[in-house]
């Protein structure tokens, strides 16, 4: 298996987690949860990667999520999510929306895959990598996108360093950009509906 280079060299045993199954089941990692708008930049709560799951899974977000994808006018689309859809911080608990308001890293790293044509093949791919152990993966709010949470392990590499790890990944293994936005822990993510929503089974 390749390893991931940045000028630095990621092996697979650098991974936070493993596909063991005689491994004890691991506890859900907790993430800060934002009601909207997005300028609300302090939580309301602290939550576990299942709550999480269950959000999105569930009819909460449904209706909001198929307006969005109603509008037409890209400008007015930003606008209405910015204004209508709670967020997370996967990458952990803040106590404000601010890297350096950080209190307890998750472990977890967010890659965001932005105007993808064929979304059910790349969630196949994303789901069968055998490098990566997806923690949990669901289409974006535009519905032209995918949200793969993975885990990766701080006492290696900085969150920065990861993701420019696997943004090489992605190019080298499969040709695919991810955005390269998500570099900064305190990155928002939008909670949309989709019922077909995977978590990692040890969750559960």
């Amino acid at each position: 298996m390749r390893p991931i280079n940045i000028n630095i060299s990621i092996t697979k045993d650098q991974r936070s987690n493993t596909n063991d199954s005689s491994i004890t089941q691991p506890g859900s990692p907790k993430v800060s949860f934002f009601q909207r708008p997005i300028s609300n930049t302090i939580p309301s709560a602290e939550k576990s990667l299942v709550e999480i799951y269950h959000l999105i899974k569930g009819d909460k977000y449904a209706l909001r999520t198929q307006s969005l994808r109603c509008q037409s006018d890209t400008k007015e689309a930003k606008q209405y999510k910015a204004e209508r859809f709670d967020y997370v911080t996967f990458s952990g608990v803040f106590s404000k929306r601010s890297d350096k308001s950080l209190i307890e890293h998750s472990g977890l790293l967010t890659i965001d895959f932005d105007d993808i044509e064929e979304i059910e093949e790349l969630r196949i791919v994303l789901l069968e990598d055998p490098y990566f152990e997806t923690e949990m993966l669901f289409v974006s709010p535009s519905g032209n996108g995918l949200k793969w949470i993975i885990p990766i392990d701080l006492a290696t590499h900085t969150h920065k360093e990861w993701v420019i790890a696997v943004g090489n990944y992605m190019e080298h293994s499969y040709g695919i950009a991810i955005d390269g936005s998500g570099k900064d822990p305190s990155r928002a993510c939008f909670l949309p509906h989709d019922p077909e929503v995977y978590i990692n089974p040890k969750y559960l």
